[in-house]
Formats: structure tokens, C-alpha cells, sequence
């Protein structure tokens, strides 16, 4: 094989974390994950596997005793008993300390543990929840991944499968330290790499057979309506589907249909000088059949007549076809400007080799391949199984439009990361099936901001579309405002891009950040999005009466605030939360720091901004850092420091650490501390004060300060020990009565007991009193109790 397609791997573990015996291997890999194998021939597995290919680690402490009918093994996290035979449940245990019940907390082989789910191969035709294949986080404290079965990487990179017969385990035993289970999980497998920024913006995907002047148009038109896409996604139409039935189907295919595409390498050229990078959709399964533009230098790279026309057969496993399938069938395409590919893997698990897994080879070779040259590669492609995480994105198949569909959604994004998996890519809006419904839509395109990836997806049903001008204007303007804060977002997500590369998923459960609160695993819908922001997607329609949508939520301790809507909550309690179809919950706590895009309409390439706006939620101190690169694998990257000290009440962006030619000279930053309506705020650059422009908007202050040169630090203080401002409760229950389909009468009553100059608990009782239908009662009771006082 090229080095190209050799993977970095360090397989064989330091000898001195090894038990072994004739046919018994322990590998001590870290303080809570150990590996076990029995091999009935004496022979064991030290070559990289799918699953594993870093088993070298620095050796923890360790202790080992023999008991002569049995071995223990003990760390700080689990103790192991084994009776050095094949493995039985009465033979082979393992106790996870740290707290976890003892009862609960002891893992016998052969019992399958109860874990939190990880993720699953396709949301294919999915209409709502589906099973789960396991991660590595349980509420029993411990977890297992069977490796026995995966096939393994010779030390040219080549692929081969397992000898039958041996068992090849990893179990982990970090209680309900869930991050660290999944930081062993990245230490053993390798970690997940950096995403190229701009797939971080919004994508544009439809199954549909769009002319070269058909998509030229929609994507100016996109550009003319403030709508930014960094990503083109070109379905299966690109290429010829209308073939003679001698050939089979038309679902594989590598040669232009010209009747569509005429000039292909100008529409890709033109799709790159608007921003934007390019997709093609593949389904390899068929092979090459004679038709094809490429059959004749495929044929003769393989030693096959051209004349023959015999169909080449798709076979992974076999070296030279695959070498072929890039060099041939991917490398003239590539030169025409598509910048990676669409696996779309369809024909199940098997091939010519048992054990191997098409779809794991096309991952893993096709996302080697991507990399050549220095680039931050991608594939997308569906889950393979674990391990797979070093192959993003993930495509999640084809979705049923039905609000079951969206409302799984953040439960099944969020448990991926149990397994490791960060960079799921779903059909926003759904693929098929469905009714046509503008509220779902929405709801759905919000979700899709606060998800890993943000593709618009749908099929090749004349009337399934998602351009937002193809909805009702209300629900139009709200999916243009979310596209728009996608692309705001990039600076954000580009520091959470290189936070997951070190071992921290961007989408998390709650009950990764607080494990012993039982809360925190009642909540689906909720998850933690990155180190500042906590987001509730609202996945069932809105009530009737109220117009609103609804979540059920649970706030940790402390001070919370809408980064959506200005709203501040007292935290540590259950709570819903209701929005109208302009917002989703969007918190933040006191503290946070978030990074933004200043460009009200960004463009389509998400770029290292010019003007960079900062939402500063005042009430604790806070850090983030700011990491910003040139683009390419194993090139400059700076780290910015930005700071709040509560205080003094002083905002600080600290000059970048690191190399700087990839940023701009100097920047405007803008500096909004959400929820503060008033102040006198001054400004330094490099120690000296500032001209800045201040406004007060509403509930924000925001102060914006030009021409900061890249070196120069930058300080906006507040004043000492500054707080957010109380809801104005009165104004947000006039606005939720008045967008209310309710009685008048009752709009008025229920505004004046809530609002009347008296203790809370008194408005609250009277509100009570008025035995208001559920929905309008929760509603009303959210704003009414979201501060104390």
C-alpha cells in the first residue's frame, strides 16, 4: 500500500502492562481500562484492529496477585478476579470503585451491561427512536467493546481479518466518570481530527436532478437573500442514472451526465470562487460497467481487455481494485474541484472476506485518501462501529419527516459521544415521507444550528423542499435568522472543533457534566453544546391556545440566561420551557464566553472574521480561548485568551499565542453582555483608553471598539461586580397573554395576579388559583418564577 494509506499507529503495548499466561492476556491500558484476551491456541492480537490502534500508553499503577487458582489485578478503579481459564461468569469479574454501588458495580463476562447507549449504524427510514449499540458510558460503571471480530492492519496498512476462536475484550471501569471512559476510549482508538473549518457552516443537500443553470441560480439566489452555505452536497443525479437495465441499476456511477452538467469544471469552479466546497454522492456497490467514461483506463489498470465489456466487480478487499478506484475512478473528478465524497454505502456488511466491513474500508481508506497533501480531510459517510469517530462526518441516513424523527434527534446525537462519535451530519428537515409542515421544518433547521454539522437536506419529491422562500413567511424569516447564526457561530464551533480533537465531544448529555444528579439523565432533549452553552430543542408542536412550543428542562445550580432571548433563570430545579417559533432555549451560565462571527449576513466561506462580537454573561469569572489556524493539518494556529473577571467587572482579550499571518491586522471587536441594559463601560487598547461605541439595546449593552491591532490587548470594564438585570416580568407575560388565542378577560386577570405589587409566592398562588388550562399555566408560571424575587 502508499504510505498515504498507512495508518499512524503505535499497536503493541509496553510489556510491562501485560499479564499473560499460556492462554491469557491482561493489558493494563489505563487506571480504568484494561483489555483481556484468551486465545485457546496461546497466540494473541498485536496488530493495530479497527477498534484499537494505540494500545502503546504510558503505564499506569498497577498491582498483581496470584493466588494460584486465580489472579487479581488492581488499580485506583477496579479490581479484576480471573481464574485463569476460559473466560465464564463465574471465572472472569471485574469491580468498579469509585463510588458506583458494589451491588450494581461488578461485571461478570457474558452479562451484558447497562449502558447509556452510544449510537447506531443509520437512521434509514427511521420514524422515530431506534436501539442503540453501546458506548462507553453506564450508570453501572463500567462498559465493554467486544474486539474480537474486527479485522485488523497489517504494518504496510493493508486490511485482514482475525484467526477464529480468540476473545478480545476492553472493558472499562470509570464509575460515572464519563468523560474520562470516553478520553480512554480516544487514547486506545485514536483521536478524532480537526474538521476543516468551513464544514462547520451550513450545507445544501437535495436528492433532485438540478441542471448546471438550476443550481447556479438557487445558489445566487441564496447569496442574494443573506442565505450563507460553505458546502455544496451534489446528489446521485450528477452522474448518468438512465442506463441500458443490461447493465443493472443506475445508482452507481462515475461519468457526468453532460445532458444535465455540460460543463462541469466550470459549475465547480464558479461553486468555489462563491465560498463554497463540493460533494459528490457515490454508491460504489456496482462496480464499473462498461459505460463509463473510466471503464476503458479502469479495465487496463486492473489487466482486464476494455473490449470485453464485462462489468468490473466493487471489491474492497482486493488491493489492486482499490488503488484503482481512487487513481481512475476519484483522481480526474477531484481535479475538477470536488473536494471530498459523499459515501453513500448501502449494501450491508459483507464482502468477499469475512469480517470485513465495506463500509469500514470505504471510511477508512477514502478519508486517508482525502488527507493527501497536507489537507484536513473529510469523508461523509454512515457509522461503521467504534472506532469510527476517526473518520468524520457521519451521515445518518435517510430521515422520515415526521416530528418522532426530530424529536430522537438530540437523544441520538448526544449519546454518540458515549461512543465517541461528535460529528453526526442528519437530514435537516427530513428526507421522506411526511406531511408538509412549516413549524416542524423550523423546529427542525434550529436543531440543526446547535448540532454538530448543519446539512439542508430532502428528496427528490418536487414539493419536499427547504429553501426558507418556500415556507410561510414567518417560518421563512426564522430559518433565514438561523442560517445566518450557524455561520456567527463558526468562531465558536472551530474552538470546540479542536477541543473534541483533544478528547471532548461538542454535543454531550447532561449527565456527562453532572453524573450523580438523576435530573440530568431525565432530559433528552437537552445536552450541552460545547464548554458554555446548554441548548432544549423544542421537538413537538406548538400548543394551540398558546402558540408556543415546549421543552421539559433541568437547570443546574447557579445563574442561567437565554442567549435568545435575554430571559435569566434561577437554576438547580425541572423546569419547561416554552418559545415561540422565532427561539429555542439557548443558555449559558453566569460566566460564559462566546465567540461570534460579527457580520450580521455572513458570507459563504466562514473565515477567520474580520469583526469578531463577544457574548459576555456577567455574574462569575470566565475564560474561553479563542483557536484560530490557517487551514491546513499541520499548519499555524493561534490561541487567543478572552477573560472576565466579575470583580471588576473587565472584559480581557489577551494578545494570540502563537503565530499570527493567518489573522487579520487588526479587528473590530464588539463586546455584548446579554441581559445588562445600562452602564457607562471604558475602553483600553494596549493600556491606553479607547474611543468605543456604546449602545444599550433593549436588555443588551454593547459596546464595539475598531481597528485593534492583532498585538494589542483589549479591556471593556463595567464596573465593579456587575449584575444582570431582573426580567421585566410584566412586559414578557403582556407579550405571552397577548400572543395567547385565550379569552380576553382572562388575559387581563391573569396579568394583573401575577404582576401586582406582592410577594412572588402570593402572585404565584393567585395565578394558582385561576386553575388555568396546563399549557397557559406552565407558560405563565416560566416567566412569573425564572428569578426568585
Amino acid at each position: 500500500m502508499k504510505p498515504t494509506y498507512r495508518l499512524d499507529s503505535r499497536p503493541v503495548a509496553d510489556p510491562r502492562a501485560v499479564v499473560v499466561g499460556d492462554h491469557y492476556r491482561i493489558t493494563v491500558l489505563t487506571e480504568g481500562l484494561v483489555r483481556l484476551e484468551h486465545s485457546p491456541d496461546g497466540r494473541f492480537e498485536d496488530r493495530a484492529s479497527t477498534f484499537a490502534i494505540n494500545r502503546a500508553l504510558p503505564v499506569p499503577e498497577f498491582t498483581v496477585h496470584d493466588r494460584g487458582d486465580h489472579l487479581e489485578v488492581v488499580t485506583s478503579r477496579f479490581r479484576l478476579t480471573y481464574d485463569k481459564g476460559p473466560f465464564t461468569t463465574s471465572g472472569l469479574s471485574l469491580a468498579v470503585g469509585g463510588g458506583v454501588s458494589s451491588y450494581h458495580s461488578v461485571w461478570r463476562y457474558g452479562t451484558e451491561p447497562t449502558d447509556l447507549g452510544g449510537t447506531a449504524r443509520t437512521l434509514d427510514e427511521a420514524d422515530g427512536a431506534i436501539p442503540l449499540e453501546p458506548g462507553v458510558a453506564s450508570r453501572t460503571g463500567y462498559a465493554v467493546i467486544d474486539d474480537s471480530t474486527s479485522f485488523c492492519f497489517d504494518d504496510e496498512g493493508w486490511v485482514a481479518p482475525r484467526p477464529p476462536g480468540r476473545q478480545d475484550l476492553y472493558v472499562f471501569a470509570y464509575g460515572h466518570d464519563y468523560p474520562e471512559a470516553v478520553r480512554a476510549l480516544y487514547a486506545v482508538s485514536g483521536p478524532t481530527p480537526v474538521l476543516p473549518r468551513w464544514a462547520l457552516g451550513n450545507w445544501w443537500s437535495r436528492y433532485y436532478a438540478y441542471t448546471a443553470d438550476e443550481y447556479l441560480a438557487l445558489m445566487t439566489r441564496f447569496r442574494a437573500e443573506g442565505l450563507p452555505f460553505s458546502v455544496a452536497v451534489i446528489d446521485m443525479d450528477w452522474h448518468v442514472v438512465d442506463v441500458d437495465p443490461v447493465h443493472g441499476s443506475g445508482w452507481t456511477g462515475y461519468t457526468w451526465n453532460r445532458d444535465l452538467f455540460p460543463d462541469p469544471e466550470s459549475l465547480l469552479a464558479w461553486l468555489h470562487e462563491q465560498g463554497l466546497r463540493v460533494t459528490l454522492n457515490v454508491h460504489p456497490a456496482d462496480g464499473v460497467r462498461s459505460y463509463e467514461d473510466a471503464y476503458p483506463a479502469m479495465a487496463a489498470a486492473l489487466g482486464l481487455d476494455p473490449s470485453s465489456g464485462e462489468p468490473i466487480s466493487f471489491d474492497v478487499t482486493d488491493r489492486e481494485f482499490l488503488t484503482a478506484y481512487f487513481e481512475v475512478l476519484h483522481r480526474d473528478l477531484e481535479a475538477q474541484g470536488v473536494d471530498f465524497w459523499w459515501l453513500d454505502w448501502q449494501s450491508g456488511p459483507h464482502s468477499r472476506v469475512a469480517g470485513i466491513d465495506p463500509l469500514w474500508m470505504l471510511n477508512h481508506f477514502h478519508y486517508l485518501d482525502n488527507a493527501r497533501g497536507g489537507r484536513r480531510a473529510l469523508t461523509f459517510s454512515r457509522y461503521a462501529g467504534p472506532g469510527s469517530h476517526r473518520y468524520p462526518v457521519g451521515f445518518s441516513g435517510d430521515t422520515v419527516i415526521s416530528w418522532a424523527s426530530l424529536a430522537f434527534q438530540p437523544h441520538f446525537t448526544a449519546t454518540a459521544s458515549n461512543i465517541g462519535y461528535g460529528w453526526w451530519s442528519h437530514d435537516i428537515g427530513g428526507h421522506f415521507f411526511g406531511t408538509k409542515d412549516d413549524e416542524l421544518a423550523t423546529r427542525w433547521l434550529q436543531l440543526g444550528t446547535f448540532s454538530p454539522l448543519l446539512r439542508l437536506h430532502s428528496g427528490s419529491n418536487e414539493f419536499t423542499t427547504k429553501e426558507p422562500w418556500s415556507f410561510e413567511p414567518e417560518a421563512a424569516a426564522v430559518m433565514t435568522a438561523f442560517l445566518r447564526l450557524r455561520h456567527r457561530l463558526v468562531p465558536y464551533l472551530h474552538a470546540m472543533n479542536h477541543r473534541a480533537a483533544a478528547g471532548t465531544p461538542l454535543v454531550l448529555p447532561m449527565y456527562h457534566g453532572w453524573p450523580e444528579v438523576e435530573q440530568a439523565y431525565r432530559v433528552p432533549n437537552q445536552y450541552l453544546f460545547g464548554t458554555e452553552l446548554m441548548v432544549a430543542a423544542i421537538t413537538e408542536p406548538a400548543d394551540r391556545r398558546t402558540r408556543l412550543g415546549r421543552v421539559a428542562a433541568w437547570l443546574p445550580p447557579g445563574t442561567w440566561v437565554d442567549l435568545l432571548t435575554d430571559l435569566v433563570y434561577d437554576g438547580d430545579r425541572e423546569i419547561h420551557l416554552h418559545r415561540d417559533l422565532t427561539a429555542v432555549p439557548v443558555l449559558a451560565p453566569a460566566g460564559a464566553i462566546v465567540p461570534l462571527d460579527g457580520a450580521e449576513i455572513p458570507g459563504n466561506d466562514p473565515v477567520n472574521p474580520e469583526h469578531l462580537e463577544v457574548l459576555v454573561v456577567v455574574g462569575a469569572d470566565g475564560a474561553f480561548t479563542l483557536v484560530e489556524d490557517d487551514g491546513s493539518r499541520d499548519g499555524t494556529t493561534s490561541r487567543t485568551r478572552l477573560a472576565f473577571d466579575q470583580a471588576s467587572g473587565t472584559f480581557t482579550v489577551t494578545p494570540p499565542d502563537g503565530p499570527t499571518d493567518h489573522l487579520p491586522a487588526t479587528r473590530a471587536w464588539t463586546v455584548t453582555f446579554p441581559a445588562v441594559g445600562d452602564g457607562s463601560p471604558s475602553v483600553t487598547i494596549d493600556g491606553s483608553a479607547a474611543v468605543a461605541e456604546v449602545r444599550h439595546e433593549g436588555t443588551r449593552l454593547r459596546v464595539r471598539v475598531d481597528d485593534v491591532p492583532v498585538a494589542a490587548p483589549l479591556t471593556v470594564s463595567l464596573g465593579a461586580e456587575p449584575r444582570v438585570s431582573p426580567n421585566d416580568v410584566h412586559g414578557r407575560l403582556f407579550a405571552l397573554l397577548d400572543r395567547a388565542q385565550i379569552e380576553y378577560e382572562l388575559k387581563s386577570r391573569v396579568l394583573e395576579a401575577a404582576t401586582r405589587d406582592r410577594p412572588l409566592a402570593l402572585r404565584a398562588a393567585e395565578v394558582m388559583a385561576l386553575e388555568l388550562e396546563p399549557a397557559l399555566a406552565s407558560a405563565v408560571a416560566e416567566v412569573l418564577l425564572a428569578q426568585a424575587g
